[in-house]
């Protein structure tokens, strides 16, 4: 049976290492971590989470933006990431549907779309 979850992939196209080292760990601070050696070749990053999870960045070709399927991730301050991104020139878009947790989609530099969230409340589903 599942126990937990280990790790999340996005995709960049081909080339796009550099603006996703940029994107996930320069703006949001992951630790970007070395790929085993089998996979190296392949293009992408791999970065930690501060829980221990990791998020991986799989080159995809032909390469498209996920505009659906997402990561979502829990951030001590919203509102200060928020501001860090619109000053990097990303695009932010609140979304008052799971009020009161409050919640924004960006995009990173590919057009991936993910989501970013307050922590969610002792006892509340959402």
């Amino acid at each position: 049976m599942i126990e937990a979850l280990d790790h999340a992939q996005v995709a960049p196209p081909a080339g796009g290492e550099d603006a996703a080292r940029g994107f996930y760990s320069g703006l949001l601070g992951l630790e970007e971590l070395e790929k085993p050696t089998p996979l190296a070749g392949r293009g992408g990053a791999w970065f930690a989470l501060p829980d221990g999870r990791q998020l991986h960045l799989g080159v995809d070709e032909p390469f498209g933006a996920s505009k659906k399927a997402h990561p979502a991730f829990v951030v001590s301050s919203l509102d200060g990431l928020a501001g860090s991104m619109e000053a990097a020139g990303f695009t932010v878009g609140w979304d008052e549907e799971l009020a009161p947790r409050r919640r924004f989609y960006g995009e990173d530099p590919f057009g991936n779309r993910p989501e970013f969230m307050e922590r969610r409340f002792l006892g509340s589903r959402f």
